[in-house]
């Protein structure tokens, strides 16, 4: 068999088309400062605790998400979006883990929705999510598939955990991943520093400049 039907790296360039980008989480609940995360959050420690998360989220990950988005559409390459949101009001459904936690997200609310900087355009796919993977607790896997997607790129939130998750289970179902770790934010530097050199070995790590000069070649 050739390469090309196993590639023996993953430092392999985007095939536009055979790839997708996938947005994780990148919701009103948590980036929304009156987002059902951080409603009750006390301005101190917003200012304090999670100050370079919403920095971070401001200055860096949400305009590489923009730009992402733009040019991925524009390469005519398919782009889907995760919520964490229940299939119920009551949010009987979600994972034992998010009940622990304390996480529900009802069905059709505004914290379950995409925020309106990468607002999903009519034709893309949302997917509701209640576990943090979004391959657990969603039919993506199914989808991916009937797309045809054999190489997904990965961004959104937060790098340490449901990013994290999805990275990981992408790649033992047998997906070639790309990460873009600076359209990506999670609660502090050394958690995202962290997690990238954790799950190195799942999936390539490319930053947005990088990622665009490779699929630029490809925009209508």
């Amino acid at each position: 068999m050739s390469t090309i039907d196993f590639p023996t790296t993953r430092e392999m360039p985007l095939n536009p088309k055979q790839s997708a980008l996938l947005f994780i989480d990148v919701q009103n609940f948590c980036v929304r400062r009156d987002g059902g995360e951080f409603k009750d959050v006390s301005d101190a420690e917003i200012a304090g605790k999670y100050g370079y998360y919403f920095d971070r989220l401001k200055n860096l990950a949400i305009p590489n998400m923009q730009r992402l988005q733009e040019a991925f559409r524009a390469a005519g390459i398919e782009v889907l979006y995760t919520t964490i949101e229940s299939l119920t009001k009551d949010g009987r459904d979600r994972s034992l883990d998010y009940k622990i936690t304390g996480f529900n997200v009802p069905k059709g609310s505004w914290d379950g929705k995409v925020i309106d900087e990468i607002a999903p355009g009519d034709d893309e796919i949302v997917l509701p999510k209640s576990s943090s993977s979004v391959f657990v607790s969603t039919h993506v896997d199914y989808l991916l598939r009937n797309l045809g997607v054999k190489q997904l790129v990965l961004a959104g939130l937060v790098t340490d955990q449901c990013v994290e998750s999805a990275v990981r289970d992408a790649c033992d179902l047998g997906y070639l991943v790309t990460l873009v770790p600076d359209a990506c934010a999670t609660y502090s530097q050394d958690r995202h520093d962290n997690t990238l050199r954790a799950i190195k070995g799942y999936c390539r790590q490319v930053d947005t400049d990088a990622l665009l000069d490779e699929i630029g070649r490809y925009s209508r």
